[in-house]
């Protein structure tokens, strides 16, 4: 399977925590019809290129597309719908209800009316921002919502008929994890189906690292966050939600699929301002697997303007479009693999993964440290599988630092 991902790259306002490529803007002064011309534009070049390229592998069923930012919540519904409508008829897409397209969403630009004509074109999953149900954490964060509106906007995604997830952002300076846990109860007592809960993390070239960089941002300890986060998991397997990745969790049947898909290393296509894209290319001579990831031009303007000349691109070169390329051999996809795979409570079939690569994942110095990780109770290993234990997922990056 594969996905699309589409980039929009506005926001009423940018947050102090936020690293994603954004913009501050009002809805008047976004041209949703030009910005959705020339995703279209890219969406031809790139499929043209996928499919005429003698080096990159043909792109299989595509079974999600996210539509990310920014707030794509902020896009007119009808320009959104039109670049959906092309992906739809461009690519090879999975039938509905099986195709899953989601809209992120602030609270500040999604209601009743805005969530059903978004359902109207084609969205069946809307994940909403609200990140917080406390006034002064909402301030902290630079949310321009209150928690009145938070609690709105989740209703108002669900009343549309649609599935529904959002966001909880935990470990602040001063939370308990008691209290971490009561929004994470109350969230998913709204009649959600999934919530993603994130750890608060500094980011440099943001507003929150810049501050934390002289001194003057207090953050959460170590110990107080790694509580939070078990308080948490307690609290949504009470609720009845699967912890199925380390950030994510699902009722039954309702993990992201797109996620899910990012996570076992499936190709996506990267459509708009600052989005990222990932072929397989064909295997080399010896059959091991290689990759190709590119990123869009991050300005929006300059992005338009290079869709205005391309015809069709060459993937992982770019004309314009890309502000560049990375190569990867079988043994960075396969380190990809494991570090993503930990994450999820599925784990990764190692021999598997090997098969599918070319490589072999069993090297001398991998296989001593999966048997030294197993016998400190950090790894879970059966013949070729290997997964981290629930209680060990707060060590999860390190461990799979020691498996590259």
């Amino acid at each position: 399977m594969s996905s699309v991902y589409v980039h929009f790259p506005w926001c009423l306002a940018k947050c102090p925590y936020c690293d994603f490529v954004s913009y501050a803007a009002t809805p008047a002064s976004i041209d949703h019809e030009g910005y959705a011309d020339a995703v279209v534009r890219e969406l031809e070049a790139r499929a043209f290129a996928l499919e005429s390229s003698a080096d990159v592998r043909p792109l299989e069923t595509v079974t999600s597309v996210f539509f990310g930012g920014g707030t794509p919540s902020l896009w007119d519904p009808a320009a959104l719908g039109r670049v959906l409508a092309a992906i739809e008829a461009r690519l090879a897409v999975a039938a509905r209800p099986e195709l899953e397209v989601t809209v992120e969403c602030n609270p500040t630009s999604l209601d009743a009316d805005r969530a059903r004509a978004l359902a109207d074109v084609g969205v069946n999953r809307l994940s909403v921002g609200t990140q917080s149900l406390r006034a002064d954490q909402l301030a902290f964060l630079g949310r321009l919502h209150d928690v009145a509106g938070a609690r709105r906007s989740v209703e108002a995604a669900i009343s549309a008929g649609v599935r529904v997830s959002t966001d909880l952002i935990f470990g602040l300076h001063g939370q308990s994890p008691a209290d971490a846990a009561a929004q994470a109860t109350e969230l998913a007592s709204l009649g959600l189906s999934h919530l993603s809960c994130y750890q608060l993390t500094i980011e440099p070239g943001t507003q929150f690292g810049a501050r934390h960089k002289r001194g003057l941002l207090p953050v959460a300890l170590d110990e107080d966050v790694a509580s939070a986060f078990l308080a948490v998991h307690d609290a949504l397997a009470d609720a009845g939600l699967e912890h199925y990745e380390i950030s994510n969790f699902a009722k039954p049947g309702e993990r992201a699929r797109h996620n899910v898909a990012y996570w076992r290393g499936e190709p996506y296509v990267g459509l708009g301002c600052a989005a990222v894209g990932f072929a397989r290319r064909v295997p080399d001579a010896d059959g091991a697997a290689r990759g190709v990831r590119w990123k869009n031009e991050t300005g929006p303007e300059r992005y338009v303007e290079a869709t205005r000349a391309v015809s069709r691109v060459r993937v992982g070169e770019g004309d314009g479009l890309s502000e560049g390329a990375e190569e990867l051999a079988a043994d960075a996809l396969l380190r990809e693999r494991i570090m993503l795979g930990l994450r999820m409570r599925d784990g990764i079939d190692l021999d598997a993964a090997g098969a599918e690569l070319g490589v072999d994942p069993w090297t001398e110095e991998r296989a001593r440290a999966v048997e030294s990780l197993a016998a400190r109770g950090r790894i879970e290993r059966r013949a070729g599988w290997i997964g981290v234990p629930a209680g060990a997922w707060l060590f999860t990056d390190d461990t799979a630092a020691r498996l590259f």
